[in-house]
């Protein structure tokens, strides 16, 4: 009888492709896969480490995996567990790194046969003899900052049914003061060309149209490596029969040059959707972070993306209440922000992580101050994305439709255009994953633009 498997995915896009990766393995190696909830044989958490509350999430769940079946496998795989391994809960049954996530089916043999079985835990419970203690934690923990080898991992079907997130690079050597995850991810390590064209190909075998590149620090791929780049993998990319969309993941603005965007606005499945780390459109405080470059030299990035590409999507994140912020910092930050004019602009109140630098600056702002920096950030974000998102009505666009809807009582598929702006088209049909034309119409509801069929 195969054993029950359950997983959780904590954290960014990379973690949910390292997670669906150790599914599909299972899956492979004959274990079923259920939802997370009681009756898992075994409970499986990727966890993440990239701010305490994010420690504090792991924690939760592992404890929400034991509390569901006190006889389980608990696995706490992943970046909490990397970084903090002085902290490993007794309610952990296995502690898988990164880059052991590859041998995650090996590691739950060996344990199997180190311990009891589910059936001899139940006997000896039953008879008040049995704790949970008495079995010996596996812990499969490397020194990922002395790692150069990249963890093959693989994915041939994703829990989406048409857009598939590629991990093509892992670690990172930037160092930022506010980040851990150096510390959690190792190094730069990039993934083979080879092996992730030979993904990419399987995955549009599968029916896959789009395909995301991510990574831990995706504009250093290749640089461990000889004769590549991102903008060299873009292009063996964009030769795979059966992809018609590829989109990037967060890019450093330094990887931006002339020739980059010049070359990619020149291929025809390449998505006009470019996010670009900002963190603070303050000079002062960016080298406080210890950012590489002046928010000038940003903005003259997305100048070269405009030149080259028709109203592209450029989003980016910022950090408001950053250790020793001035009201003038802000200020500064809240109108080159409001001068670039993104798509989408995601928020974030400088959260204290320790074992970083930022952590022990002087002039820690109060909460409360964050607070209403955070607010006044985020509202103009709304205006700008509702601004943006108008300015495509009535224009042709192409959407990859990707569920069906209901809207007062008509079925409606909701995809995205390749500016990854959300669109729901009238359809009876069955649209999903098809490449559908309409015309951006002016209704939006909760966020989706309404559009119709031509």
């Amino acid at each position: 009888m195969s054993k029950k498997v359950a997983l959780h995915n904590l954290g960014c896009k990379v973690n949910a492709y390292e997670t669906e990766a150790m599914q599909e393995m299972l899956e492979q190696a004959g274990y079923e896969i259920v939802p997370f909830k009681e009756g898992a044989d075994i409970y499986i958490i990727n966890t993440c480490t990239v701010t305490n509350i994010a420690d504090r999430k792991s924690r939760q769940m592992l404890h929400r995996a034991r509390k569901m079946n006190p006889n389980a496998i608990v696995v706490a795989a992943g970046c909490y567990v990397q970084a903090q391994q002085e902290e490993a809960d007794s309610c952990i049954d296995i502690v898988i790194g990164n880059n052991k996530k590859k041998d995650l089916i090996g590691i739950l043999e060996q344990y199997g046969r180190g311990n009891k079985s589910t059936e001899q835990k139940e006997s000896l419970a039953a008879e008040g003899t049995f704790a949970k203690e008495q079995e010996e934690q596996i812990k499969t923990v490397i020194d990922i900052n002395h790692t150069k080898e990249y963890e093959e991992l693989h994915l041939s079907k994703t829990g989406e049914h048409t857009r598939a997130y590629i991990k093509v690079q892992d670690g990172c050597n930037q160092f930022c003061t506010y980040c851990i995850i150096p510390y959690a991810r190792g190094r730069v390590r990039s993934r083979s060309m080879k092996n992730v064209i030979e993904e990419v190909s399987d995955l549009a075998a599968h029916g896959y149209k789009e395909v995301v590149l991510t990574g831990i620090h995706l504009s250093s791929y290749g640089i461990d490596m000889e004769g590549t780049d991102l903008l060299k993998l873009i292009l063996a990319v964009h030769e795979v029969e059966g992809i018609e969309r590829i989109r990037l993941g967060s890019l450093e603005p330094r990887i931006i040059t002339d020739e980059f965007a010049r070359i990619i606005a020149g291929l025809p499945k390449m998505c006009p959707h470019f996010h670009l780390s900002l963190q603070s459109g303050c000079d002062a405080t960016l080298r406080r972070m210890n950012r590489r470059y002046s928010s000038d030299e940003y903005y003259e990035k997305c100048v070269l993306l405009r030149k080259y590409f028709d109203n592209p999507a450029l989003t980016t994140d910022v950090i408001v209440g950053f250790p020793g912020e001035t009201e003038e910092e802000f200020e500064e930050s809240r109108a080159f922000v409001d001068k670039v004019n993104f798509y989408e602009t995601h928020i974030f109140k400088y959260s204290r992580r320790e074992g970083t630098k930022a952590a022990v600056m002087d002039n820690q702002i109060p909460e409360r101050k964050k607070t209403e920096r955070s607010a006044v950030m985020i509202a103009m974000g709304h205006a700008k994305q509702r601004a943006y998102e108008e300015a495509f009505q009535g224009r042709k666009v192409t959407v990859l439709a990707e569920e069906k809807i209901c809207f007062a009582g008509e079925e409606y598929w909701i995809g995205h255009t390749k500016e990854y702006i959300k669109v729901a088209v009238k359809s009876a049909e069955n649209l999903e994953n098809k490449l559908v034309k309409c015309v951006v119409g002016s209704r939006k509801i909760d966020g989706i633009s309404f559009a119709a069929i031509v």
